[in-house]
Formats: structure tokens, sequence, C-alpha cells
């Protein structure tokens, strides 16, 4: 019979059914608890949670060996892995990677100082025997290789960083089954990721903010690694749990629990994929789900090659707009139509159209900027090029910076329908348009 190898069984490790990890102390007193993380780490070896020094933490430090019950939530099968204690990691990516996941729940119910994880205990799989149980038949799921591939295929034929956008979110509808799910994109300047594409949701969200490190999405940027919660009730429920203690207790704890809007109101699922270059998070794919447990590892594999071709892809785009030269086409006439009141506010570049706020940060530097030339000299085209070069605006060096806040403003201006908007009109160059006259007021 053909020994069991890890990867066979890596649905097993899900946490969906819990664990039971039993060891012995020096006499061989046996000891059994429940496990809150089995982590795949490779086909040889998993890492388990340490979060408490209690007497399994005594037990595996003096004899190195344990054993952990496992189930399949899907065909019930079970399994006994014996285990050889190597070592426990306290930085790198997999204690990074267990860590977040506790961070990410820890952070919705603004629990961060309790959830710690402190650190990540590898064992060596030395053996895999398979325990009687009752087993059900193994659901035919979805082909996600074959997913992955139409849908970076799908991306590959995109011309522009705003189109790109939608078309990984279409591709993820049509080719996962995924109806929620949004891009976010990471501003350096301010440590904050941004809403420039959504889908599936009531309303888009779009320039929607959370900081790096806050909830799943925060998370997956900071750590540089997926992120994935499949029982959000349950875990929700324990952190709340958590909290109403210590503030029975008399401790003040701040903090949001929802997921960062647009999202699900009562999500039970969510995969937040971090979009990478040069080993750097400039953004998050994120995808959520109303029913328990949809994103796996399967998912995350085959997700991770759908953000992978979505960095590339937007950066060469990027690099492509950047080369264009500056046009000098202004308005024809005498402006007319009624007044548009643009207000700035040079502390933070937030700016308000009428009484309603529009934008802040970079976008809205870039947008004051093309106001003030459209008013002075009635100048309509622009290009990235220019914008990225003015030192007046005091951009970022980073290149993924400019071209994705330029998608966020043209999406909020659209929004708005406050008279104003700018349109792509040629590769790396827009075109402002007003519907009447500007006034500007700066404070």
């Amino acid at each position: 019979m053909t020994p069991l190898k890890l990867p066979a069984i890596r649905n097993c490790l899900e946490g969906i059914v819990p664990s039971v990890l039993a060891t012995a102390d020096a006499s061989g007193t046996p000891n059994v608890s429940l496990i809150s993380q089995v982590q795949y780490v490779d086909p040889e070896h998993v890492a388990l949670s340490y979060q408490f020094f209690n007497k399994t933490r005594r037990n595996l430090l003096t004899t190195k060996r344990a054993s952990v019950a496992v189930v399949d939530p899907d065909t019930n099968a079970q399994y006994r892995l014996t285990l050889e204690y190597l070592e426990t990691q306290t930085s790198g990516p997999l204690f990074e990677a267990m860590r977040a996941k506790l961070a990410g729940i820890a952070s919705h119910s603004g629990m961060q100082g309790v959830f710690r994880l402190l650190g990540s205990d590898v064992f060596r799989v030395q053996e895999i025997e398979a325990l009687p149980s009752t087993t059900m038949p193994q659901p035919i799921g979805l082909n996600l290789l074959s997913a992955a591939r139409r849908a970076c295929e799908q991306i590959a034929t995109c011309d522009e960083l705003g189109e790109l956008f939608d078309a990984v979110l279409a591709g993820l509808q049509q080719h996962f089954g995924i109806e929620h799910s949004m891009v976010m994109m990471l501003d350096r300047t301010t440590d904050r990721l941004y809403t420039v594409a959504s889908r599936g949701y009531p309303v888009s969200g779009i320039g929607s903010e959370v900081g790096l490190g806050e909830g799943v999405i925060g998370v997956a940027a900071a750590q540089c690694v997926p992120i994935r919660i499949g029982r959000m009730a349950s875990e929700y429920s324990y952190g709340t749990a958590i909290r109403d203690t210590a503030r029975a207790a008399g401790l003040h704890l701040e903090g949001n629990t929802a997921i960062p809007y647009p999202g699900l109101k009562a999500p039970q699922s969510q995969i937040a994929m971090p979009i990478l270059h040069d080993g750097s998070a400039i953004g998050v794919l994120f995808a959520e789900s109303a029913e328990p447990n949809q994103f796996g590892y399967e998912e995350e594999d085959a997700l991770s090659l759908v953000a992978s071709h979505l960095s590339a892809l937007s950066l060469l785009l990027q690099q492509e707009e950047a080369f264009e030269k500056a046009p000098s086409r202004v308005a024809p006439g005498e402006v007319t139509g009624r007044e548009i009141r643009i207000r700035h506010y040079r502390a933070d570049n937030t700016v308000f159209v009428g009484n309603d706020y529009l934008i802040k940060g970079v976008a809205g530097a870039i947008l004051w900027k093309i106001a003030q030339e459209r008013a002075e000299g009635g100048r309509i085209e622009f290009t990235n090029r220019e914008l990225r070069l003015d030192p007046a605006l005091r951009l970022p060096e980073y290149a993924e910076n400019l071209e994705a806040r330029l998608v966020l403003l043209q999406r909020r201006l659209c929004e708005r329908d406050a008279g104003i908007a700018i349109e792509k009109c040629g590769r790396g160059r827009f075109r402002f348009l007003a519907e009447g006259r500007l006034v500007l007021e700066e404070i």
C-alpha cells in the first residue's frame, strides 16, 4: 500500500474540524488538548501554533514527540500524524503567515493585544496513519488551475489600468464563481490601502480605505502573505466574548470590528491575496462570501497565480504610460455654464466640490493642480509623466501609486457627478472636463 503523503490530506489542515494534539511527559503520562492551528508547511512538515506556555508545551520541549488527529471536513476521513518537534520559529514567512491569521481575527474584534502568537512550532511528519471512520465521497469541485489560466488569459488583453482592475474581478466571478471581490492599492506615504475596483456590492466603495495591518486586508499587505478566514461567525464570536469580558473588567478597547466598506455585512469566508512586486505588497486582491469555508489551500494557490499576473500587468501598463509627451491643448473659447466650486485644504490635500467631500491625499493634490491649470490657462490635456515629474506635487517615487490614484480619481468623479471629470485620451494621457466655470478656493 502506498504511504500517505501530506499534500494529499491538506484539506484536513483547514481548521474546520478541531484537531486533537496528544503529548506525554518524561514518565509517559499523556496530555490531550485542542490545537488552534495545524499549518501545512511543505510535503514533509507542519507547524502548530504556540500561544501559551502550558503542560502541552512543556511536554513538547521535553520529549520532542507528539501526535495530532485531523479530520477531512468534506469526507470525514480521519488521520493521525506522528510528529517530531524540530524548532520554534519566531520570525520569517511561516511565523508571519500564522501570526497574520491570528492578527486578522483579532483586529476585527479590537483584540490586537490579546491574540498573540508566540511562535510557530515546526514538526517533521514521520508517519501518517488512516484511522477507521465512516467516510463520504469526495465532492467534485471546480478545476481551479483551469480557472486561473482562463482568468489570466482574460486580463492579459487589457491595455489600461482601470480596465485591468475591472477585468480581474470579472474573471473571478466568471471563472471562479466569486461574487464579491475588490482590488485595493497601497499608498506607502500614508500606509493605507484604498479601493480602486469592486464587484458584487450595492455600492462600489471606491476610495474607501483600510490601514496597513488592519483586518485581513491590511494584515495581508503588511505581512505579504495570503490571509484566509473560513468561519467568520465563530471567530467573531470568540473575539467578541473576550472583548466583552475585558470591558466587564474595566479595560477600554477601541476599534471597529467590521470589514472595511464596501464588504459584506455578515461574511462567512474571506481571502486576501497580497499583490506583490520585488517582495513588497503594492496592493491586495480580496474576495469574500456569505457561505463558510469557501477558500481553501487550493483556492489560495489558484488566486496567487492571478494576483501575480495582475501585479506584472499593472506594472507593465504603468511603465508604458510613463513615456508619453506632454500635450499643450487648451479649452476653446470662453467657459460658460454653472459655477463649480472646488475647495482645497493644503494640509492633507483634501478636496471638496461644492459642500461635498470628494477625495484627499495624492489624488486630491493631482485634482487641485489640474483644476488650477484649467482655471488659469484653459488647459485640458495632461500626461501621467508630467504629473510624476512635477516637484510641486511632491508625489512618492513608487511607480504603482500615481496611475492607480488617477484611476481612483476618475471613478470618484464619475460617481459623484460633480460637473467635472477626467477621461483617457491616449496611453498615459487624460483630459480634464468641466461643465461650467471653476471657482477655486484654497485653505
